[in-house]
């Protein structure tokens, strides 16, 4: 058609039927009774101008003749009876044009497969459908020499191979990976040589087999590429289909591919190595090329006789591992020959094979064992550890020989904790087929122990040496009190026991006995620190001028040995006794660890405490003499300051102190110094409180200083809990103080407080008892006392009896000074008198509710011509008398049985201070009747079966 494009005009509806001729055209078969017809039809059309040639298509809907019956059988609507007789008017079996496709050659590529929609589009039909069309365009040219010379199969296997090469080539000068995509000219070279020669596509897979086979072990693409012929050859696969030279061929590819990849395979450490990215999955891909290769059924038919996989490629890796090591070992001789050089040049190559046994088991097994079921670890770590057993004995065998010096002892050491991780990372006893090479390797270096002790000792000791030397005994921070060396010796103590855990000797007596050691050396190193960190702070606070400056010095002294002994105090966890302890639970006695470990534990641990009480002793010696001062100055303080300005000094002195050590020293150390200073403040406190007994102006100050104390050393919780602060010392100071700050009379009420008290405490009536009935009326303001009687009274005259009377008295006698005492009548000879007698006292109810006032009932024995002899005194406490508290009268009052008792010979406190105030007339005279009493007491005393 000449002119513009056929979409850009009118189509006319067929452009096929009827225009040209038919042996031109080509016919589709009919697909009956569907609007979504398949054909599946391949048709060839030649052409030789593609400039000016088009393709065209008419699509149509064929018609047969059918009976006016079957078709109104048809009808279901009006629209169907319209169709009815429009196809009555046209001619029997006409076929109905669905549309049709126009299509320039010039438009279409190599290969071409989409929809066309079918033209031309109505009003009446706006949509008539698509058609989908595949073109393939190829040539006709030939080339006659090459085609007549080979095989078009050969030469199309060589034309595969070109482009293969042309790709991999071009993909390596640009620095890229091939993805083993041909592009598309290359694709439709070799679409169009295979079209020609019309190969079939299995021969076109075998072709692109032996030839990605080939180039494979000569040129570097991706192994999955062999995938996909693998998979065609498979599913397309009768041998009769080739002839002999081809089954031949595909033989040997098979051979050659499986040998190039167990060759792979022998050296993939090198070949494979994880530094490239892609490594793992390249080494996947071609453990399962070779897997679905050896599945085919062309090679197990071509290849009977070939082992299986699984076992080709373990042999494979076994012999790739001893030549590895070989390799390496090599690579590790040293250039010197030495039996140092020796040493280290294994050690290298141990921790190779620890590097290489990691990558195995992390790496390269999960992919041998998820692809062939291989377990590739397991086969290394037999070869090599076998290897390397035989090595190391042979080392070790000839350093036994002499002495062993430092730098050797370090290097086997290290080789040592290289065996160790090796066999670690081997299968544990218990899945084990056999005794390995390695069992037991710890016997090798036995000889190197001592050698390791002594290097970890002298090591630790020069590292604490410098760290003392370095320390400017300054605290790290304020929360952190200690210096710069008691965190090295605690990273220095820390080697030590991540030594000792690398050591970790398996024969128990040995390793108890290297235990013992590791903490012998501990001990000792903690007890050389405390000797240089003294000595550290004397050279520093040697031109120290400021005091306070070697005070922080000592306090930094104290915290460092403080953290000193609780990173000793975790030796047993961190050298682990407990496991210690049930490995040599058989070969021990018992007791023998607890006895050795824990007594050198303690023994470090007492040494470090006694230097820690001996700095913080130090310490408070510094302040005690301050205290001292202070509390001294107090009582000389004039008498018109008040106690509570008295004391203030003190109070400023001790703040500021002790605000600065908690500063300074960590919470235990300072507590331990607070509790000194209470001890040596108490002490103080009462050797000054006894030089002022007979003053009670300088007792108030120090009982008020003393209650101040308590609250500065207790300081809101912060300081010494009140259990440390109320000791038995402090409870007797406070009595006392509380006794020397008051003034005689109230002396006097306490006294009588005391008194009373002791007679509640009295269970017996050894010196007999009297019987009273006591109330007090408010309304009258009278205390009415009727005593009753005496009984069992001691016997005072010398006839075996006594003449008793009993005497009154309202005490103490400042509080009723206008009540003069009452008497009862005289009964001779009677130790039972039945007194029967009323007294009453005019006096208010207010002093007789005050502490100490009570009613003393002294019995006496009446003698005519000497004075008279006591026999005891009663004390009947007046706040308890039924009616003082009360509103009421009174009602039956009961009787009340007192026992006598007799006052104290000697030692009564209070009557002791009350006779220091020898300026108080009030207090001798009240002392000189209490002791006219005790005397009296004393002549008389009952003897022991009276």
């Amino acid at each position: 058609m000449q002119g513009g494009s056929p979409g850009s005009r009118h189509r006319q509806k067929a452009v096929v039927k009827h225009t040209i001729p038919e042996e031109q055209t080509h016919r589709t078969q009919v697909i009956a009774q569907t609007l979504n017809p398949v054909w599946e039809e391949t048709f060839i059309l030649e052409f030789e101008d593609i400039s000016n040639s088009s393709f065209h298509l008419d699509m149509w809907d064929m018609d047969t003749v059918e009976s006016v019956r079957q078709k109104l059988g048809e009808l279901t609507d009006l629209h169907g009876l319209r169709r009815i007789f429009k196809e009555a008017r046209k001619d029997k079996g006409q076929d109905d044009f669905l549309g049709n496709v126009v299509v320039r050659l010039q438009d279409l590529r190599c290969r071409e497969d989409q929809w066309y929609p079918l033209e031309p589009c109505t009003e009446t039909y706006p949509d008539r459908g698509q058609c989908h069309l595949q073109f393939q365009l190829i040539h006709k040219r030939r080339a006659p020499a090459a085609s007549r010379s080979q095989p078009s199969y050969t030469v199309h296997l060589h034309l595969l191979q070109q482009l293969v090469s042309h790709e991999v080539t071009r993909h390596q000068a640009g620095s890229t990976s091939w993805d083993g995509s041909l592009s598309p000219q290359a694709a439709t070279i070799l679409f169009l040589h295979a079209t020609q020669k019309d190969l079939s596509d299995f021969h076109q897979s075998l072709a692109q087999w032996l030839a990605y086979s080939r180039l494979y072990q000569s040129l570097e693409f991706p192994s999955s590429c062999l995938l996909h012929p693998i998979t065609s050859i498979e599913y397309q696969w009768i041998q009769g289909r080739l002839k002999g030279e081809q089954l031949e061929e595909l033989t040997a590819s098979f051979s050659k591919l499986l040998a190039y990849g167990l060759s792979l395979l022998r050296k993939f450490r090198s070949v494979f190595p994880l530094s490239v990215p892609d490594s793992p999955a390249r080494l996947q891909s071609l453990l399962r090329v070779l897997v679905q290769m050896c599945k085919m059924k062309a090679f197990r038919e071509l290849c009977p006789d070939s082992a299986p996989l699984p076992r080709l490629v373990t042999e494979t890796l076994r012999t790739g591992t001893v030549e590895w090591f070989h390799l390496k070992q090599q690579h590790h001789q040293p250039m010197v020959q030495g039996m140092l050089e020796a040493g280290k040049a294994l050690l290298s190559l141990v921790q190779d094979i620890i590097g290489d046994l990691h990558q195995c088991q992390h790496t390269w097994n999960k992919i041998f064992q998820n692809t062939l079921k291989v377990d590739l670890f397991s086969m290394a770590f037999l070869e090599l550890q076998w290897l390397v057993a035989k090595r190391v004995q042979d080392h070790t065998a000839v350093v036994a020989g002499s002495p062993v010096s430092p730098e050797m002892g370090e290097s086997l050491f290290q080789l040592y904790v290289s065996l160790k991780e090796l066999c670690q990372l081997g299968p544990g006893p218990a899945e084990r087929d056999g005794v390995l090479a390695l069992d037991g390797f710890h016997r090798w270096f036995r000889p190197a122990i001592p050698s390791w002790l002594q290097k970890t000792y002298s090591v630790a000791l020069a590292r604490v040496q410098r760290a003392v030397q370095m320390d400017e005994l300054v605290p790290l921070s304020e929360l952190t009190k200690h210096s710069t060396s008691a965190v090295d010796l605690s990273t220095c103590f820390a080697q030590i026991s991540h030594t000792a855990r690398q050591l970790d000797w398996p024969d128990p007596e040995e390793a108890f006995m290297i235990t013992v050691k590791f903490v012998e050396d501990t001990c000792r190193l903690a007890l050389v620190y405390c000797s240089l960190i003294k000595a550290r702070a004397r050279e520093l606070s040697a031109g120290q001028k400021d005091q306070g400056q070697a005070a922080n010095m000592l306090c930094v002294v104290v915290n460092d040995m403080e953290q000193l002994r609780l990173v000793i105090g975790k030796l047993p966890t961190q050298l682990a006794w407990e496991a210690l302890e049930q490995r040599v639970g058989a070969v021990l006695e018992q007791g023998q660890l607890q006895n050795t470990l824990h007594a050198q534990l303690q023994g470090a641990l007492a040494g470090l405490g006694h230097e820690i009480r001996t700095g913080v002793r130090t310490l408070a010696e510094q302040l005690e003499v301050g205290i001292a001062k202070h509390i001294q100055k107090l009582v000389g303080v004039k008498e018109s300051v008040l106690p509570e300005d008295a004391i203030l000094p003190l109070m400023k002195f001790l703040e500021v102190k002790l605000c600065y050590l908690n500063t300074n020293l960590v919470q235990e150390n300072f507590s331990s110094l607070l509790t000194l200073l209470w001890t040596h403040t108490l002490t103080v406190l009462m050797e000054v409180a006894a030089s002022q007994r007979s003053c009670p102006l300088a007792s108030s100050r120090l009982k008020i200083a003393l209650q101040n104390l308590e609250i500065c050393f207790y300081a809101e919780g912060c300081g010494l809990p009140p259990a440390a602060l109320h000791t038995d010392t402090f409870q007797a100071l406070q009595r006392d103080l509380e006794l020397q700050a008051a003034s005689s009379r109230e002396l006097i009420q306490k006294y009588f407080c005391s008194r009373i008290q002791q007679q509640a405490e009295t269970a017996s009536e050894e010196l007999g008892a009297v019987t009273v009935k006591a109330s007090y009326r408010t309304s009258e303001q009278k205390l009415r006392v009727e005593l009753l009687s005496a009984s069992s009274l001691l016997p005072l005259d010398s006839n075996g009896s006594s003449d008793p009377f009993v005497q009154l008295t309202l005490e103490p006698r400042h509080e009723f000074p206008e009540l003069a005492p009452r008497e009862t009548q005289k009964h001779k000879k009677d130790l039972h008198p039945l007194f029967d007698e009323t007294f009453e006292f005019l006096v208010p109810a207010e002093p007789c509710q005050r502490d100490g006032a009570c009613l003393l009932l002294t019995v006496l024995d009446h003698d005519t011509l000497g004075a008279d002899d006591l026999e005891g005194e009663a004390f009947l406490p007046l706040r308890s008398v039924p009616g003082l508290t009360g509103t009421e009268e009174p009602g039956e009052v009961p009787q009340t049985r007192l026992p006598l008792t007799y006052p104290a010979l000697n030692g009564d406190p209070i009557l002791q201070l009350l006779e220091s105030r020898k300026g108080d007339r009030e207090a001798q005279v009240f002392v000189r009747l209490r002791r006219q009493r005790a005397k009296q007491a004393s002549q008389h005393a009952p003897r022991p079966g009276q």
